[in-house]
């Protein structure tokens, strides 16, 4: 069932956005070659206790195991879900980042995708396309049409870019819990309600250089590529109300040196 929000639960909602986003612009610059993944979780979980809000996937529970950290870390091809550990960032990874912070019981939700130090051109590509899909997707939000058209607009970009697209997860409905319906698919798939006021979505395109096939390894969370190609995804949490889309979690790619296409 869709959860519609008030005008009361979206400002809720957008005040965690806006810590998430303030937590980030601090975090990004910290994330270099020679960092090890776990001191960055170390990081992330003194901001946000000193912020006030508290790490929504630090303990979450969706599959055999409670997710161990406050903060997801997955490098090239590492997918979605990775676990930080004492594995050092090296010059050339693509490290992204996804969190999201409970903040008086609204939750908030965002991921991106760091170039560390200088990077090859087809990643640097990938990447910068997956930025642009992700607006695709929210430029394609509007009260009363049908949800599949984000899923159209952001398939329709990367497919132009002949990039994968992930197709075993997908972006989802936020704001009072961390995974709320409906799903939100980065290819047209599924059921296909209208977007009504009081929506709060997650949009979250997943890209890959090549197929987009994807597996699970023994820990039980992080996701990767089968044929080890590097991945990019990027996140944000928005909000359909009086008619209007609004994006709740701050534009990043300026702090990561990323220029989005128009």
């Amino acid at each position: 069932m869709i959860r519609l929000k008030n005008e009361k639960q979206i400002n809720g909602i957008r005040n965690s956005c806006k810590m998430l986003s303030a937590m980030y612009r601090e975090l990004i610059p910290l994330v270099k070659p020679g960092v090890q993944t776990i001191e960055i979780d170390q990081w992330v979980r003194d901001w946000i206790k000193k912020a006030g809000g508290k790490p929504v996937f630090l303990g979450y529970c969706q599959k055999k195991k409670p997710y161990p950290a406050a903060i997801c870390i997955s490098i090239n091809e590492e997918v979605i879900h990775g676990i930080p550990s004492k594995r050092r960032i090296r010059e050339g990874d693509l490290v992204s980042l996804d969190c999201g912070i409970d903040l008086g019981g609204f939750i908030s939700d965002q991921a991106v995708s760091i170039e560390a130090g200088k990077i090859s051109r087809p990643v640097k590509e990938l990447n910068a396309v997956t930025l642009e899909s992700l607006y695709r997707g929210i430029e394609a939000v509007r009260a009363g049409e049908r949800l599949l058209q984000i899923s159209r607009a952001v398939e329709n970009h990367a497919k132009s870019f002949g990039f994968g697209i992930v197709q075993e997860y997908c972006g989802h409905g936020v704001g009072l819990a961390l995974h709320e319906d409906p799903q939100v698919p980065n290819y047209p798939h599924g059921s296909n309600p209208r977007m009504n006021n009081g929506m709060v979505l997650a949009i979250e395109p997943m890209l890959t250089l090549g197929s987009p096939d994807v597996e699970v390894l023994d820990d039980d969370w992080t996701v990767v590529t089968s044929n080890g190609q590097v991945s990019s995804h990027w996140e944000h949490t928005i909000a359909i109300f009086n008619g209007k889309t609004e994006i709740l979690t701050d534009p990043l790619e300026q702090y990561t040196g990323l220029v989005r296409n128009s």
